[in-house]
């Protein structure tokens, strides 16, 4: 997501770059000067409750969740609970080694038939069941049925 901001630096806040056309060339120069925050990226695996807002520049990892109507303003962790305003640490949602072997897993980059054959351990098993199953290139392949 792209990680501008309204500027602030001048009478209007009209952000009359991101529109193109003719305004783009116009306000190149006025645009080039106004600092950016950087993109804001967002991990897999995560969960964004409503109405929260992510400020521009923030990194969202892998597994984190977000609570809803929070106002995320700093980088959250992997597997990280924040919420609020502006969004705090609540917990973390698994113990340091847990968080290590769900990252090694990266079960999201598994082929989709290996999801599928896995999806109940993914979904309701442990953090160490899910690494039993390997990573995206050791993941046993599904049974043929």
């Amino acid at each position: 997501m792209p990680g501008g901001s309204h500027p602030m630096v001048g009478p209007s806040t009209y952000p009359f770059t991101m529109f193109g056309g003719d305004w783009t060339a116009a306000t190149l120069d006025t645009f080039s000067a106004i600092e950016q925050a950087g993109d804001t990226r967002v991990g897999n695996d995560v969960w964004i409750g409503r109405a929260a807002t992510i400020m521009p520049g923030v990194r969202i990892a892998d597994g984190a969740v977000i609570g809803a109507h929070s106002v995320v303003t700093r980088d959250v962790g992997p597997y990280e609970i924040v919420a609020g305003n502006p969004a705090r640490h609540i917990r973390t949602r698994f113990d340091a080694e847990d968080v290590e072997r769900m990252l090694r897993a990266r079960w999201w980059d598994w082929p989709v038939a290996q999801i599928t054959a896995h999806v109940g351990t993914i979904m309701a098993g442990t953090p160490s069941e899910v690494a039993a199953l390997g990573s995206p290139d050791t993941a046993p392949a599904p049974e043929s049925r």
